[in-house]
């Protein structure tokens, strides 16, 4: 999530967020710390055992993104997990205690994220956004972009984990399937994980118009082609780096930004078949597939409708669907 945060009120809850540009379009900044570990032992910052912490809040499916792979590949034991509260205050996101948070930084006793971002960098003046991935050794934020972190936890630290969760013998991101797993990441990156963010935060009808179509039709795009591969996953058998991008948006979708977002052509339960299927699978498998259950058990319901209600300004957190995920059936 990103923008500029003006406070109106001390209470968090009363933020406001603006987070549009003056045509009314949402349009996201780029993330600024973009360096890579690697498991070159000579690298600028190779991997180790206990070294580099992942920060996140278990509202933002940006940070959801790379927690599934952290959890997929097996790194509880590699990379320590701070997790921050879901509420974005007038300071950004903080340390509250709130739901699976802690209630301050463990390694520094910071009550900001703000904090970790200035001692990396005393000039730094971009977002504090999660997730964020840090250097215990040179006390530094090493990256801030979800899409590349998740790159690094494939393959960088494979010499830690168990041989089975290695990539080259369960890969996240399969050569054979490379290609088309960035072609559609392109479009899912652009008019859905972004997409929703395009129709919440517009300021005015005729971005929220553009851009709602343009969610819907790529909706559109991925129920067509699930139903013709036939597949469990959106490239086969297994799960891929296409499933892990997608997966946040689409936990979200009808718990979230159906109604505060007001994405609400159409449901993934009632209206997107394979979409929903495939949906379920991920939430509810827990087989070696899915690492014991990863995705329903980083999925967190009351920090995801709770963070989005209060960033929006609004009091009132929707009730509803009554199951967040429908059961298998």
């Amino acid at each position: 999530m990103a923008g500029n945060l003006e406070a109106e009120s001390k209470d968090p809850r009363q933020v406001v967020f603006n987070a549009a540009d003056k045509d009314g379009h949402y349009r996201r900044k780029a993330s600024q710390f973009r360096n890579v570990v690697s498991a070159d032992p000579e690298a600028e910052f190779p991997a180790e055992k206990g070294r580099y912490v992942l920060y996140l809040n278990l509202g933002c499916p940006w940070a959801h993104r790379a927690n599934l792979v952290h959890k997929l590949k097996g790194l509880q034991d590699v990379i320590q997990v701070v997790v921050m509260g879901y509420v974005r205050t007038p300071e950004g996101w903080v340390y509250d205690g709130s739901e699976g948070s802690v209630p301050c930084d463990p390694l520094y006793g910071f009550t900001k994220h703000s904090q970790l971002y200035h001692k990396a960098d005393p000039n730094y003046q971009g977002r504090y956004t999660v997730p964020a991935l840090w250097d215990r050794k040179r006390e530094t934020i090493v990256n801030n972009e979800s899409s590349e972190i998740i790159r690094m936890f494939y393959t960088a630290f494979d010499a830690f984990v168990d041989p089975s969760l290695r990539e080259t013998y369960k890969p996240l991101l399969p050569s054979d399937k490379l290609k088309d797993i960035e072609a559609m990441n392109e479009w899912v990156y652009d008019t859905i994980n972004n997409g929703v963010y395009k129709c919440g935060f517009a300021s005015s009808q005729e971005s929220y118009n553009t851009n709602v179509h343009a969610l819907f039709a790529s909706l559109d795009r991925l129920e067509s082609h699930l139903a013709a591969n036939q597949t469990p996953y959106l490239f086969g058998d297994h799960i891929t780096e296409a499933d892990i991008r997608l997966y946040p948006t689409m936990a979200r979708f009808d718990a979230a930004y159906f109604t505060l977002f007001k994405c609400n052509l159409k449901m993934i339960r009632h209206d997107y078949p394979k979409l929903h299927q495939w949906l379920r699978k991920l939430y509810w498998d827990s087989s070696e597939e899915t690492n014991g259950g990863v995705f329903g058990s980083t999925t967190h319901f009351v920090p995801i409708k709770e963070g989005y209600t209060y960033t929006l300004k609004q009091t009132v957190v929707p009730a509803g669907p009554v199951d967040a995920i429908l059961p298998l059936g």
